[in-house]
């Protein structure tokens, strides 16, 4: 399970949580410009938009869970597992296999008009990396620095792109039932609620925060959609970077999920192995680690941008704590 938004605030800042039962062996890997990217039905594309993100490299291959071009368009591929299908490439169609899908944008568009435009005649294929290596079933958040954002979802029924106004996405079910959803919460409030269930009657709060009080707090994706929302819907526009980072990881830190609450198997809990933020505009890639939630920051633009060569970062995991005495 996962939860990735897009935080605008001044700069855009888009990324996600990762909620997983397994350490995959993940790194921030930038492609630069010149690096070929091979694709299982298309030619080569040889020079492109630079990326950034979290991934693993296999053989060489940036298999992309998050990530952002240099133009500040950033995508996220979150679990979709029951609704995703993927197809046999079909003629007439621009086949692209679903692993490939994130670079594939991220290459070429440099806003979510232009992603819509390529994907436009896309068929989502069910080729795999490798023998070794199957589809995992993801749905896919994209957007761009301007807040504008897309859900891509493949199913039997064909590929489907959404507009996306509240810039959240979560897991199943499908994106337009969790916006149906929404309308239960309408009356959730950061503030006092208005006394509408007995209105001749002084009913007093004996709490703060009365108006939260039926938010959904569980794990489950339906869940996390709507506190997350709610959370970044309210959430205050910082007056620095370091103010507006700050804001973007308390965001996703309110559905983060901590070990031992989310049993995936007898005695396999799914938690949150990172959260991670790309200001969309100056291409610094920002993350946490369950074992060390100090930010830890990355720039896009530190490397040359123009090698063919991919450049790769291992995480730092281990917990930093200021000792002040």
């Amino acid at each position: 399970m996962c939860t990735s938004i897009i935080y605008s605030a001044g700069d855009g800042y888009f990324g996600r949580n990762l909620d997983l039962e397994m350490n995959l062996g993940q790194k921030v890997v930038i492609m630069p410009r010149n690096y070929p990217l091979h694709l299982k039905n298309l030619s080569t594309i040889s020079h492109h938009f630079a990326i950034t993100g979290m991934s693993i490299i296999q053989d060489n291959y940036p298999l992309y869970f998050d990530g952002a071009n240099e133009k500040g368009l950033g995508m996220a591929g979150l679990n979709f597992n029951g609704p995703a299908h993927f197809f046999s490439a079909q003629d007439g169609k621009v086949n692209v296999a679903s692993f490939e899908i994130v670079p594939y944008i991220l290459a070429q568009a440099a806003t979510v008009v232009e992603a819509k435009e390529l994907l436009a005649n896309v068929n989502l294929t069910n080729q795999s990396f490798s023998s070794t290596m199957t589809n995992s079933p993801l749905h896919w958040l994209v957007a761009d620095k301007g807040g504008a954002a897309i859900v891509i979802e493949s199913t039997k029924t064909g590929l489907h792109v959404y507009d996306n106004p509240t810039g959240v996405l979560t897991n199943n079910p499908e994106f337009p039932q969790q916006m149906t959803n929404l309308a239960n919460y309408r009356n959730v409030s950061a503030g006092e609620p208005q006394n509408t269930l007995a209105p001749e009657i002084d009913i007093p709060s004996y709490s703060r925060g009365i108006g939260t009080s039926h938010l959904p707090g569980g794990m489950d994706s339906e869940s996390r959609f709507i506190r997350e929302v709610f959370t970044k819907a309210h959430a205050p526009v910082g007056t620095n970077e370091d103010e507006c980072v700050s804001n973007y990881f308390h965001c996703l830190n309110n559905v983060a999920q901590p070990k031992n609450l989310d049993e995936v198997a007898p005695g396999k809990f799914e938690y949150t192995l990172y959260t991670d933020c790309i200001n969309l505009t100056t291409g610094t890639f920002y993350y946490t680690t369950y074992s060390n939630q100090q930010i830890n920051a990355i720039s896009l633009n530190n490397i040359d941008l123009n090698s063919s060569e991919l450049k790769s970062f291992e995480l730092a995991t281990q917990q930093a704590i200021h000792h002040q005495n």
